[in-house]
């Protein structure tokens, strides 16, 4: 394993000599040394493991085995259109909302692809890369602030590389009424590719904004997506975020999503993991202003021998914040998953009103689930709770259902359908619910 590991940093120790060579992704001069830190930074830390010799890193990655994924040589990916249009993004698009769709092809932002809907006036959308270039006064105080690569390998890595992915920019007082619609759709080669997308979203003082981030491969095949998401939102802003990840299920995905959130903001994310073979979900959310809400909802369908962790930390920094925390998985074949989540409350943090739930539903004998809610509380005056529930599907409910001339396999679907659509109907973007609905559906 130590021997695969080390030809694995090498690899991409030396894919970033090429990569800084590339004048198309070179940015300021800022971008440069923070890229040249965190490559160093992950050189320090390595691939994780459950037997690696930093303590936090291993309890982190104790359920989660990464060795699939170090065996793999990936090539850089790079931006190659070869005449694909715009029907092929059906898989990871929505159709009938009226919306701006920014379309990214292997971490790459494609303007041909891609189309403006009715912004308000000063709001920008579109390449991180290019903004860069033009006006990077703009990204300087939040870029690489928020998500951090000292102890988070793939943080790290994805830092190191950061060319190209969405820059969302909503000004002070700003109400955008139609979602905004990142589309990350990933091609297949000959070569195993690995693409690290690098997300930035600000929502700033006053204002409001809905997000929809939605990944996927165009074809069956090997590729890994490493993606960063780092997410603003300023005094009494309101951010609404979803979450979509229907990769290959031969893919690899590596997701962190990092919310950073001011006085009196509304922060909710809903999270919904369908494919990837290994699949690793890290969100935080910083609630550093007082008064602050947040909510943080999941959902996780997965079957065959698919893996997927979810690793979720609310910090309640300020007196008087809340937060919700829902996270759902339904696991069949020889599947695994793992939640591991954590409220920590600081010791200025009083009057924190915080709940937790994780709720895993088996149809399989073979399906694996390892579930870790947790609590940190450093101030004396909150209402923290936290829970976790294994099961199967209720036997009473089944004789019921049965007994009145369903059949066994359309009872099971439904008993499972109604688990998964608590969190579906979470969701009130219409069209994105409608989708959900029918691949939900379908899978079952």
């Amino acid at each position: 394993m130590m021997v695969r590991v080390s030809q694995e940093l090498e690899s991409y120790l030396s894919d970033f000599e090429g990569f800084e060579k590339n004048r198309a992704v070179k940015g300021p001069p800022w971008v440069h040394q923070i890229r040249q830190a965190a490559l160093s930074r992950f050189a320090a830390l390595g691939v994780p493991s459950s037997r690696h010799e930093d303590v936090t890193l291993r309890e982190e990655w104790r359920y989660t085995n990464v060795a699939p994924l170090v065996k793999v040589r990936f090539q850089p990916a790079s931006y190659e259109r070869n005449g694909l249009a715009a029907d092929a993004l059906a898989r990871v698009a929505f159709g009938g909302a009226a919306c701006t769709q920014l379309v990214f092809v292997n971490g790459y932002y494609v303007r041909e692809l891609s189309f403006l809907g009715s912004l308000p006036e000063d709001v920008k959308a579109g390449s991180l890369a290019a903004v860069l270039n033009a006006d990077p006064a703009l990204v300087e105080p939040h870029l690489a602030r928020y998500a951090n690569y000292q102890g988070h390998p793939f943080v790290a890595l994805n830092t190191a590389f950061m060319a190209d992915g969405a820059f969302v920019y909503v000004p002070q007082g700003t109400v955008v009424a139609e979602p905004l619609h990142l589309v990350f759709v990933s091609t297949i080669h000959e070569q195993p590719t690995v693409s690290h997308p690098r997300n930035l979203i600000l929502v700033e003082k006053d204002s409001q904004a809905t997000i929809v981030e939605s990944y996927g491969g165009l074809d069956n095949g090997v590729y890994f997506t490493n993606v960063v998401s780092e997410i603003y939102g300023g005094e009494n802003s309101i951010i609404t975020y979803y979450r979509l990840q229907q990769e290959s299920h031969e893919a690899f995905h590596v997701a962190t999503v990092q919310a950073q959130l001011q006085r009196s903001s509304t922060f909710s994310s809903h999270s919904i993991m369908l494919g990837g073979a290994l699949v690793r979900n890290d969100v935080t959310s910083a609630l550093a202003g007082e008064g602050t809400e947040c909510t943080l909802n999941g959902l996780y369908l997965v079957t065959g021998h698919q893996q997927v962790d979810n690793h979720t930390r609310i910090d309640h920094e300020q007196p008087h914040c809340s937060s919700r925390e829902l996270y759902k998985g339904i696991l069949d074949g020889k599947s695994k998953g793992i939640f591991n989540g954590k409220i920590y409350v600081h010791q200025a943090a009083q009057k924190t009103d915080a709940k937790q739930t994780n709720k895993n539903l088996l149809l399989s004998e073979d399906a694996v689930i390892n579930t870790k809610p947790q609590l940190e509380i450093y101030a004396d005056d909150v209402k923290c709770t936290h829970g976790s529930t294994i099961g199967q599907l209720d036997q009473d409910a089944m004789f019921y259902l049965r007994s009145r001339g369903i059949g066994l396999q359309a009872a099971r679907r439904l008993l499972t359908y109604a688990f998964a659509s608590e969190i579906i109907t979470q969701i009130k973007i219409e069209p994105v619910r409608a989708q959900l609905d029918h691949l939900l559906t379908t899978r079952l």
